[in-house]
């Protein structure tokens, strides 16, 4: 983290920043985007100080900033690309201060950053790995067992996959996903033709895709390394009409993006909430209520910072969820029809086109890709 320029200005990754936010390290930030990029989507964690000064108004000269930076805490500046934030950084380095770093790649590299969490040992050994795209909001699941390795939730920075796999001393041989995502690119199809695996989606889903896959239904097991490790698929549609959730060990209920830790997934990103408003209420009040309350959920997404636990792992038991998330205490159906309907945040950046990508229907360059990536997930109902 200490690597300085010429000026002496220093370096911070998003991994650095990733920590910190997951340790509940002090940071204060000064975020140069403009306003708006700012309000829609900027770094967050219980322990960081954040305020925003657009780059344009620092073009002469950073005083502006200088009053309400504090001397004692370490200084990040952030911009979209790197750019900006070196620029003011060296000028903030000028002017005296001490502990200044810039975001290495900006906002792009943050939200691309994954950073892998042990969730847990299996019975028959191996173990189950979430991996946190902190700046994203997206989780994705590795289940490694006997030298094999099931991915579940791809996203598109497939290396990081392949390369923890390798450093375990597993083949990945199944790549699946819960649903056919809308607010990010699913690295699923692509990183199982690299690697040789079996690709898994929904079959509701998967009615325009393009290219070839297994499909994923309920009763049946995808053995994972020893046969006593299994996934069973449960079908619960309502976020997607396919949306299937897993039940892993016997005790990890992977549950996409149906159910979350403080909120419940919306309806609408195919544009039929009233079609699936039933759909969604059914899956979370019946199908899910007769499982084990024991059962441990590792949703496909956060949407708030709270909701990262210890080491930055965002789980919760399902008992606990139905005793205080918001979206399971709306016993009347009409109500809970109007939440999932009307109270809904705006939808992701470039949904219909991130869908037509997860479909095979688009071929986005990677620059594309970042682009229609940028900003937070807006998967559920209650994340404003």
């Amino acid at each position: 983290m200490n690597t300085a320029t010429a000026q002496g200005l220093q370096v911070m990754t998003a991994q650095d920043v990733a920590k910190m936010v997951m340790n509940n390290e002090e940071l204060f930030i000064l975020d140069v985007r403009n306003e708006s990029d700012f309000n829609d989507w900027k770094i967050e964690g219980e322990s960081i100080e954040i305020i925003n000064i657009p780059y344009f108004d620092l073009l002469d000269g950073v005083d502006p900033a200088l009053s309400k930076i504090p001397e004692s805490k370490k200084v990040l500046v952030v911009c979209a690309k790197e750019g900006s934030s070196k620029f003011v950084g060296e000028q903030i380095v000028e002017a005296g201060r001490a502990n200044v770093f810039y975001l290495q790649g900006g906002m792009k590299t943050w939200s691309e950053h994954l950073e892998p969490v042990k969730v847990g040992d299996l019975k028959a050994g191996g173990e189950l790995y979430q991996f946190v795209r902190i700046g994203k909001g997206c989780l994705s699941y590795m289940i490694i067992s006997n030298g094999e390795a099931a991915v579940i939730d791809t996203v598109r920075m497939t290396s990081v996959f392949d390369d923890f796999a390798k450093s375990h001393q597993a083949k990945i041989k199944h790549t699946m996903d819960t649903h056919l995502h809308a607010d990010h690119i699913s690295g699923g199809k692509q990183l199982a033709d690299r690697v040789g695996a079996t690709y898994w989606l929904p079959p509701k889903d998967a009615e325009e895709v393009t290219f070839l896959y297994n499909k994923l239904e309920e009763g049946q097991d995808i053995t994972v390394g020893n046969t006593t490790v299994k996934i069973h698929p449960i079908y619960s549609p309502g976020h997607t009409i396919g949306s299937t959730s897993f039940i892993v060990d016997d005790r990890y209920l992977l549950t996409g993006d149906i159910l979350f830790v403080e909120s419940i997934g919306r309806p609408d990103l195919a544009g039929k909430a009233e079609d699936w408003v039933g759909d969604l209420r059914q899956t979370l009040y019946d199908r899910f209520a007769k499982l084990s309350m024991d059962l441990e959920v590792l949703p496909a997404h956060f949407g708030k910072v709270s909701e990262l636990g210890e080491q930055g792992k965002v789980s919760a038991r399902l008992g606990d969820l139905f005793k205080q998330n918001p979206g399971l205490q709306i016993h009347d159906e009409q109500e809970f029809r109007r939440t999932v309907t009307e109270n809904l945040p705006p939808q992701p950046n470039a949904y219909q086109e991130i869908r037509q990508t997860n479909m095979g229907k688009m071929k986005p360059t990677e620059d594309e890709q970042q682009e229609m990536e940028i900003g937070p997930n807006r998967c559920a109902v209650h994340d404003k």
